[in-house]
């Protein structure tokens, strides 16, 4: 009762205190967290794994016995509003305190609506987008249960080998901060009080994307100056937009495991960032850090616990070695409230206190959950993320006539057109490629269609590159056989080929990244033929394409456009719809480019950029430095000349004309360059952009203010400071195709 008339008083004192309710709500917190036990406090850090989110089966009996004991604060990989709401009716009803319970899901691009992956979306360079996805994302998952989500992934990405570049928004961290703040906006709103907004967590804190050889898991080595110029502004500004959670990595940082790294959580975090929110481990990273050799598997949730990390994801450290380690003195009870307080803060902020079941809505369940009108959304923002990376004799977009082949092992694999991180997803409900296009056809057309090959030749390789959404093998020598019977009698090839959708995200590494070795070898057989050849690439990763891009006539990198992927691709192809899409991550010409990326430093030798072989300069000795594709590449179906760029009172200015015949969007780009500062600066810096919608014979001026916040840069120490000297400024459609106009500060 006691606990009731708390709650009654805390829902009142918000009502009439409106929005100077603080104090309030932190009063509201220190007396429910004297009540507590310590048992119950650590029962607040605990976060167990609920079952299989694809079944939805549970582990029932335990499950509620560590809800009514008082012994989690959450659980997550439980799907369904009604067994959701069952389990927080048990914490509320029968628990102690009757504190109601975070429930965790992986949302990362969509929940039963899948949107394009991260990576994808990220090249639209359209922040509203990417809000509006988040937003439909949030109603979604709240109205099947959901209050906690383990979105954005935010971390800045030089190496495609690593499989979880998909999940990211590429490799620079001006663009990655636009992002960051824009999932978060979507996900939780104005304030995380209405009962579609989603708490929002934002990952892998920190340095994640910068693990060795690609390879996931492993370990990450590298400067304080790349820390904090590169790695570290998107979390940054994440904490910044005010995102509720963060998760830690399971990567090094200066020797020490992410998830206890006391100058990572508790320095840079804490007291530099004034992040007063939750921090949750990643699956069960706790005993990784005796793994690594940080410490000893018995003190390894104390040093967690001290370095500021709140609450323990699956391994129940926490919950069953912290009591040992207050008796030995390693750690405070201060340490265990801190974490507790900034757990049931959490729950405070999303309003579970005031109504526990905000999320238990059944009826949400059946109105908002994949509707006509956010599958429409999806579609739409798919056609803005696709990358026209070549288009030889404009044979795009395609005209609806004659004999289109349709070839490859992913043209008619509905299962496969989300990509990684989609396990919510009804994909049985989803259109094949091949069904969108004989759909948007009609008879217009005739579309002969064959498999062509598998993934890989090698049945094993297939097996664990394709994970959950396998696609049926076939013979390939019979597949390429038919393959070559079908184009003889077309006028046009579409192949459809790349990665599946499991060949990217988590734990799937790749050293090899160009197109599998069967599917390479058909599309050399189909050029033999003489056929023109459309490229539709699906991919979570920028891959090797030296081959594909000398000898195919166009490619569209459509990477893994969602639920409405099938649709929206064919939308482009026959120009309903034109790309806009321009890349977030630089395509290497070969894989020993690899890091390569746009904004790196000078060498101390470097190119001298006049076609002349020098074996003394920074090169290879076999292929140009430069990248297949730049940062910032993407073609369109339209064409855009841009002026003389003019600097004037600090604004530099630039007219972009549509020359072409149809009306496009265009990306403009603006980097700097310190060309002298107290240390090294990269050759080039995006620090603006602008997506602007022309039509045919239209010309817009673009004007970008050129302020001190984007000339200065990050120390050593983290500290932000500016050098005066010259600068140049340049704009463009690219990071490789720029005007340079010198700028001097005093």
């Amino acid at each position: 009762m006691k606990r009731l008339a708390q709650l009654l008083y805390l829902g009142a004192s918000i009502i009439f205190a409106g929005c100077s309710s603080t104090s309030t709500e932190e009063q509201f917190v220190d007396d429910l967290l004297a009540e507590m036990s310590l048992e119950e406090k650590l029962g607040q850090l605990n976060l167990p794994v609920g079952g299989d989110i694809v079944s939805g089966a549970v582990k029932g009996s335990e499950l509620d016995s560590l809800i009514v004991s008082g012994k989690i604060g959450g659980f997550f990989n439980v799907k369904g509003v009604e067994e959701i709401s069952r389990l927080q009716h048990l914490a509320v009803e029968r628990g102690p305190h009757a504190i109601p319970l975070l429930v965790g899901a992986d949302v990362v691009h969509g929940y039963e609506t899948i949107f394009p992956i991260p990576l994808a979306l990220s090249c639209s360079w359209d922040s509203t987008a990417v809000e509006r996805m988040a937003k439909i994302s949030a109603i979604e998952a709240t109205a099947d249960g959901v209050n906690w989500n383990y979105s954005p992934m935010v971390d800045i990405c030089r190496d495609p080998r690593w499989g979880r570049i998909a999940e990211g928004s590429g490799e620079d961290p001006y663009l990655g901060s636009i992002m960051a703040r824009a999932y978060v906006r979507g996900y939780q709103g104005d304030d995380m009080k209405s009962d579609s907004s989603l708490m929002a967590c934002v990952k892998h804190f920190a340095f994640y994307g910068a693990v060795e050889g690609g390879r996931d898991y492993n370990s990450v080595d590298m400067s304080r100056e790349n820390m904090f110029n590169y790695y570290l502004p998107p979390f940054k500004a994440s904490v910044e937009q005010g995102v509720g959670s963060l998760m830690t990595s399971f990567n090094l940082v200066n020797g020490q495991h992410s998830t206890s790294s006391d100058w990572l959580i508790n320095g840079i975090l804490r007291h530099d960032w004034g992040f007063d929110g939750l921090v949750v481990t990643d699956y069960n990273s706790i005993p990784e850090v005796a793994t690594m050799g940080c410490t000893t598997e018995s003190d390894a949730a104390a040093m967690t616990l001290k370095a500021g990390t709140d609450m323990d994801m699956v391994s129940g450290l926490f919950l069953n070695t912290l009591c040992d380690a207050l008796e030995r003195g390693i750690i405070t009870e201060k340490m265990i409230d801190d974490a507790c307080r900034r757990v049931l803060r959490a729950k405070q902020r999303l309003g579970l206190f005031e109504n526990p079941y905000k999320y238990c809505n059944p009826q949400r369940t059946k109105d908002d959950i994949f509707t006509t009108e956010h599958r429409n959304v999806a579609r739409e923002i798919a056609t803005e993320t696709f990358v026209l990376l070549k288009n030889q004799g404009s044979i795009l977009p395609l005209k609806k006539k004659g004999k289109i082949a349709l070839i490859g092992p992913l043209a008619d694999a509905g299962n496969n057109m989300c990509g990684c991180w989609s396990m919510l997803c009804r994909d049985d409900l989803h259109k094949s490629l091949l069904t969108s296009m004989k759909e948007a056809i009609g008879d217009s057309a005739e579309i002969l269609y064959a498999k062509g090959c598998n993934i890989y030749y090698d049945e094993t390789t297939q097996l664990m590159a394709a994970g959950l959404r396998q696609i049926p093998r076939g013979d390939d020598r019979q597949l390429h056989r038919e393959a070559l019977s079908v184009a003889s009698k077309a006028d046009v090839i579409i192949a459809a080929m790349g990665e599946c959708a499991d060949m990217s995200g988590e734990s799937a590494s790749r050293a090899d990244i160009t197109i599998p070795d069967t599917q390479r070898e058909l599309l050399k057989q189909l050029v033999a033929t003489g056929k023109p050849i459309i490229l539709l690439l699906f991919t979570g990763r920028p891959l090797v394409l030296d081959w594909e891009s000398e000898n195919i006539n166009a490619i569209l990198n459509v990477w893994f456009g969602g639920s409405e992927a099938g649709d929206a691709i064919t939308d482009v192809v026959f120009g309903e719809k034109v790309p806009s899409g321009k890349l977030t991550a630089t395509f290497p010409r070969a894989i020993g480019q690899i890091p390569v990326y746009y904004n790196h430093l000078m060498p101390s030798h470097p190119d001298p950029q006049d076609g002349v072989f020098n074996r003394y300069c920074s090169n290879y000795i076999d292929i140009s430095n430069e990248p297949l594709y730049p940062f910032g590449y993407g073609l369109s179906y339209t064409s855009f000349d841009y002026g003389t760029a003019t600097l004037e009172n600090n604004k530099l200015s630039v007219e972009i004309s549509n020359t072409g015949k149809v009306e496009g969007a265009e990306i403009v780009q603006l980097y700097i360059r310190d060309k002298v500062a107290r240390i090294a600066r990269p050759v080039k810096e995006l620090k603006a952009f602008e997506r602007i919608a022309i039509k045919p014979g239209e010309t817009q001026r673009v004007t970008f203010t050129i302020t001190p916040d984007i000339l200065g840069y990050y120390d050593s120490n983290g500290k932000f400071v500016f050098d005066p000297g010259e600068f140049e400024i340049m704009v463009g459609p690219d990071s490789r195709s720029l005007q340079i106009v010198t700028y001097n500060v005093n």
